[in-house]
């Protein structure tokens, strides 16, 4: 669909790829009704981002709809909807101390916030895992994210890692594009549900050597980036086309 005479062909493609990662998530059953946000940086200079307009459900969220705002976190241009604040205070966070953040995704999965709950966090028992822990940092729970002294904590926890668990409260990942955010958080989040089960069967869980995790860190950013990233991501696209279309209006 072409963009709307008041949007910028760049944010307009921007809103679209933000709009289809909502829907994405809502297909994938990650969504928490309408609790969990993905961000993303409008391309220009004046440091502005995009969100979802608090009170719609992911699967109905369009590149229309999607509302822009300041580094503050307040409305830019009219919107009939508002911004839930505890969400942009983690996001704005993430887009301001990294440059390559133009997409930032939290979710509250099930099984991210299980896997976050327990003390040894993730476990590398599957090749699914492998990935995201040659990137995975953590960041204690210190009540709803209301605080906006509780940003440096977290940039200063998430470093340069680009996947993140926060602690009893669900998972976040950033990348320099949708298709690589995306990616990232489905193979955390398979991770996650790949070793709930295994530790809901009893018994021994057989770690993967130290050694075969360090190779993989080296092959980490061809896969969960680049070549593996944007080869799905446009088979990503057609799935959203032929199950709710409409993301792109």
């Amino acid at each position: 669909m072409a963009p709307p005479d008041s949007i910028a062909r760049d944010e307009w493609q921007v809103r679209c790829d933000l709009a289809a990662l909502y829907r994405l998530a809502a297909l994938h059953g990650w969504d928490d009704l309408i609790f969990t946000h993905i961000s993303a940086r409008v391309p220009g200079p004046e440091h502005h981002f995009l969100i979802n307009p608090y009170g719609m459900m992911f699967e109905e969220i369009t590149a229309s709809s999607l509302v822009k705002v300041d580094q503050a976190g307040a409305k830019v241009g009219p919107s009939e909807f508002d911004v839930n604040p505890a969400g942009f205070i983690i996001h704005s966070a993430v887009h301001e101390a990294r440059d390559e953040a133009h997409f930032v995704m939290h979710l509250h999965t099930v099984a991210g916030v299980a896997v976050s709950a327990r003390r040894e966090g993730l476990l590398p028992i599957s090749q699914h895992s492998l990935f995201p822990l040659a990137s995975l940092s953590y960041h204690d729970y210190e009540g709803v994210a209301l605080n906006p002294d509780e940003k440096a904590r977290l940039v200063s926890d998430l470093g340069k890692t680009s996947l993140m668990m926060l602690r009893n409260h669900g998972l976040l990942t950033l990348g320099h594009s949708a298709a690589d955010t995306f990616l990232k958080m489905f193979m955390l989040q398979r991770a996650c549900e790949i070793q709930i089960a295994a530790q809901a069967g009893g018994g021994e869980l057989i770690r993967i050597p130290s050694q075969i995790l360090a190779g993989i860190r080296a092959q980490s950013d061809k896969v969960m980036r680049g070549s593996g990233a944007e080869l799905a991501w446009p088979g990503l696209l057609r799935r959203l086309a032929r199950q709710n279309p409409g993301h792109d209006a």
